[in-house]
């Protein structure tokens, strides 16, 4: 009696530790085919001028669930600064959605919600500002592999309280 219950136990054991391994070996799977589908990209960008700077930093990544479709996020993070009028930090990020009609041809719609931070010179008698913008942008582009330029128009721009100088805007995207 006490081998069949060792027998069993060691049988129990086996299958167990079988069991266990097929589990984590499916896990894995499913982890590499998800991460399989995400690209990452996004923009940087820099203006030097005469007595003017401006840095951008804008990580994005995407998840495709085919070649037509795909959704992701985004971080931005600008710094402005012209000398002796103004200092602003603008930080958010953004949602978008991307479908590719056919392969060269890419259309895509992005929610853009950014806190705009901005501080004037003293002298100038300008209130400091502290306020949301959303953006909405459609656009379309002519995609090469894993770059993508185009042109796209914000739907929510207001000319008082949009970052951006006009509701068109060229853009580019890299993703890999």
């Amino acid at each position: 009696m006490k081998t069949f219950l060792s027998i069993n136990k060691k049988i129990l054991f086996i299958a167990f530790v079988i069991l266990f391994n097929l589990n984590n070996l499916v896990a894995q799977q499913k982890t590499n085919y998800f991460w399989s589908h995400v690209r990452f990209g996004g923009g940087v960008g820099l203006n030097l001028g005469d007595g003017f700077f401006s840095g951008t930093l804008a990580p994005s990544a995407i998840y495709e669930f085919d070649k037509t479709f795909a959704v992701g996020l985004g971080l931005n993070g600008t710094f402005n600064n012209q000398k002796g009028v103004y200092k602003s930090t603008i930080l958010g990020g953004s949602l978008i959605g991307l479908f590719n009609v056919i392969n060269e041809l890419q259309l895509s719609a992005e929610f853009e919600q950014l806190n705009v931070n901005r501080r004037y010179n003293i002298t100038l008698n300008i209130p400091d500002d502290n306020y949301w913008s959303p953006a909405l942008f459609l656009g379309a582009g002519y995609r090469n592999g894993n770059v993508t330029f185009g042109i796209r128009y914000d739907v929510l721009y207001d000319e008082n309280k949009s970052i951006y100088i006009e509701p068109w805007a060229p853009f580019v995207r890299f993703y890999f």
